[in-house]
């Protein structure tokens, strides 16, 4: 193996990996959306929509912060605090990883 057949391997990775954390990244926050929509009391419709609003919240900045920023904001009136909203992203980043490596 060459040089160059190593460092497109590696530059093939890295692209996979990249595209395969989006994609769970994207999932975690199509679960957090409907977890969201259900604690205010959406209907299934609105919660798909609601879901696809977290999706492009991811958009807004790096990290999670705009995600978080906009579920603790949408939940301010259900009781549910900053870090239960922190530890269900957690556990849906969890979740969203087993789903789309299950694929």
């Amino acid at each position: 193996m060459t040089m160059q057949d190593r460092e497109r391997d590696f530059e093939n990775r890295f692209v996979h990996d990249q595209e395969l954390k989006f994609r769970i990244r994207m999932r975690r926050n199509k679960l957090l959306g409907l977890w969201a929509a259900e604690k205010l009391g959406k209907s299934e419709d609105e919660a798909r929509a609601y879901a696809q609003e977290i999706i492009r919240a991811d958009f807004d900045g790096p990290g999670d912060r705009d995600v978080s920023d906009h579920l603790k904001a949408d939940l301010a009136g259900t009781g549910i605090s900053d870090a239960e909203i922190r530890e269900r992203m957690e556990a849906l980043l969890h979740e969203a990883e087993k789903q789309v490596m299950a694929e």
